[in-house]
């Protein structure tokens, strides 16, 4: 494996302007300043509460959202707006809703064929309908119903045809923007083995974007805690979820499910205080320290960098 990351972002900020009166605007911090890679291959977990960032960071990664800061290398190449359009075969992705991100007037064959056409992947129709049938195989869908219509499928089948779209291309990294959280839990695991099947046969990079611990902790080799637009805390997946060291990951990992009761029953819930700041008036220093017991005066008068507490294992808090 090459030395060189697949995916690579640095201090990457999305920035939204939102009209705070007659002439003035405040800008929406959704993204402040990450930074992380992921390897040909791997998966890398980001998750954090709803309205933490991790959707608009995988948007931003692709371009659908154009940065407003930051650098993204692909294959150690800088991806710019003018020549993002070279590498949206490489780079695709999987939306969180496996209907609205379906057209519904296309027909399957239609709504998987679509890259095909636009990148010219095939030499006749007849190569198409082949290609066509080879995806929906490998997503474990049925090649007979490829001139039905979305609405005519079951929630986990959409998000097959989802999928089978984003491997049109031969992508080698593919961002799974929340791709189980809208479907029913019988479902989910059809979908997660789907997915990792793919990244074994295809060697397929994810970015995999979450709330499930469980699910993410299952999916990614490494993790990535967002908490108001930043990482918080980045490490193996494993490391994350057994010796969590920033506040905000402990009470996250506490809430997690464990099918062993007597050790559930052990477990002490820890439960944040508080409610999430706006991000429109975040707090000095340290976002977290509002629902922080251990936060101290230097939380609220600098902000705290990603930095190594332990070997692979990235924290920011002043109090690690």
């Amino acid at each position: 494996m090459s030395s060189q990351p697949l995916v690579e972002v640095r201090n990457l900020k999305q920035y939204f302007p939102v009209r705070t009166g007659l002439f003035g605007s405040t800008p929406l911090k959704a993204v402040d300043d990450i930074s992380f890679y992921i390897d040909e291959g791997e998966t890398l977990g980001l998750v954090g509460e709803s309205g933490c960032g991790k959707t608009t960071a995988g948007r931003s990664l692709l371009h659908l959202y154009e940065p407003t800061s930051g650098e993204i290398y692909y294959d150690g190449n800088l991806i710019t707006a003018k020549n993002i359009k070279h590498y949206r075969k490489e780079m695709q992705i999987v939306f969180q809703d496996p209907y609205s991100s379906l057209d519904p007037r296309m027909t399957v064959a239609d709504i998987i064929g679509e890259p095909l056409d636009i990148h010219h992947l095939y030499r006749n129709k007849s190569e198409r309908a082949e290609k066509v049938r080879e995806l929906m195989s490998l997503v474990g869908l049925n090649s007979e119903q490829a001139n039905r219509y979305a609405h005519e499928f079951s929630g986990g089948q959409r998000q097959r045809i989802g999928i089978a779209r984003a491997l049109a291309v031969d992508p080698r990294f593919i961002v799974c923007d929340e791709p189980v959280s809208a479907l029913d839990v019988s479902i989910q695991a059809q979908i997660i083995n789907t997915f990792e099947d793919l990244q074994k046969k295809l060697n397929i990079a994810y970015l995999f974007i979450a709330h499930d611990l469980l699910v993410v902790r299952h999916m990614s080799n490494r993790i990535a805690v967002m908490y108001l637009g930043r990482i918080v805390e980045m490490a193996d997946a494993d490391e994350v979820s057994d010796h969590p060291l920033h506040p905000y990951t402990v009470s996250l990992m506490s809430a997690v499910p464990i099918p062993d009761p007597k050790i559930a029953h052990s477990r002490q819930r820890i439960p944040l205080e508080g409610d999430v700041p706006s991000p429109l008036h975040m707090p000095s220093g340290c976002a977290f320290r509002t629902r922080c017991r251990y936060a101290t005066e230097k939380c609220a008068q600098e902000r705290p960098e990603l930095k190594e507490a332990a070997p692979g294992h990235q924290v920011a808090c002043w109090n690690i």
